[in-house]
């Protein structure tokens, strides 16, 4: 559960700062009008994402359960690699994703609705499909059946609507340097878990060999219906009894990602903190400075 409210959490604010970032930026500069047509694209990103995991839950019901596997598996492979991409783009781009967001905007606003509806959707879309993507595969990975894992995305998410309308009103200010350092960190930690039980999947749909050599069994110690085995099932997909390829894999990804991503990029103190979009110097801003 923890690890799906970190990913809700982690992919939600990021579509939440966009969309603040957006509807800030036209409110300021007298574009209410652009109001409408910004939303609409905003709701299509949303609709799509949730049509994209309904799609990805219902489909593949109706699989074989080799075929279940080597989706699940896939899928898991390419989850892994679009959020890790993700993380590392998110903390490079941090403290100038409000800049981006704006140039991306006046440049809508010259051409008219359709690209205002198509920067919206853009702009929160990727976030969505990649929240419903990773989502799922992480609850699949979890597989014990019980709407906790739903649970946690779906708090996650509502947490980062709540902190982007904080982020709105100007009642808070975020480091996005730190934040999305110590969330990321989290993330690719999960995400290294995602992609051990991607490979056990394709292990099990035949796609690759070794289903029956096992690194260790454990089950004795942390059994998998225990409160601990399961408490590091949600949290890091840990399963007690793993294949050598999933431990292999495991420890090939966590520890040169990890320590690639928590290497310094530059943030200075200060530099990642982002004001809410309501506050303003005292010079009125234009619109590529603002």
């Amino acid at each position: 559960m923890f690890a799906n409210y970190l990913i809700g959490l982690r992919e939600g604010l990021e579509a939440s700062l966009v969309v603040c970032i957006l509807v800030a930026y036209l409110v300021k500069t007298d574009r209410r009008d652009a109001l409408r047509p910004v939303w609409i694209g905003i709701g299509v990103a949303v609709a799509l994402a949730l049509g994209f995991g309904c799609a990805l839950e219902f489909g593949s019901q109706e699989l074989t359960f080799e075929a279940q596997e080597a989706l699940g598996g896939s899928l898991s492979l390419i989850a892994v690699g679009l959020v890790t991409w993700m993380v590392f783009w998110m903390r490079r781009t941090a403290r100038h994703l409000k800049a981006e967001l704006h140039g991306r905007l006046d440049a809508a606003l010259q051409m008219g609705t359709g690209a205002l509806v198509a920067t919206a959707f853009l702009a929160v879309g990727r976030e969505g499909l990649e929240t419903a993507l990773f989502v799922w595969t992480s609850v699949r990975a979890a597989g014990d059946g019980s709407p906790r894992p739903v649970v946690g995305a779906g708090l996650g998410l509502a947490t980062a609507v709540f902190l982007g309308w904080l982020f709105y009103r100007g009642a808070l200010r975020i480091n996005l340097g730190k934040f999305f350092t110590w969330t990321g960190g989290m993330l690719v930690v999960v995400a290294a878990g995602v992609l051990a039980y991607g490979f056990h999947d394709l292990q099990e749909a035949d796609w690759l060999p070794g289903l029956t050599y096992k690194a260790f069994d454990i089950t004795g110690t942390i059994p998998p219906d225990s409160w601990y085995g399961t408490l590091l099932k949600g949290v890091f997909n840990f399963q007690p009894d793993p294949t050598v390829l999933q431990v292999t894999v495991w420890l090939l990804y966590l520890v040169p990602t990890l320590a690639l991503f928590l290497a310094p990029v530059g943030f200075a103190s200060g530099k990642g903190k982002v004001k809410g979009p309501d506050e303003q110097g005292s010079q009125p801003s234009k619109a590529s400075q603002a």
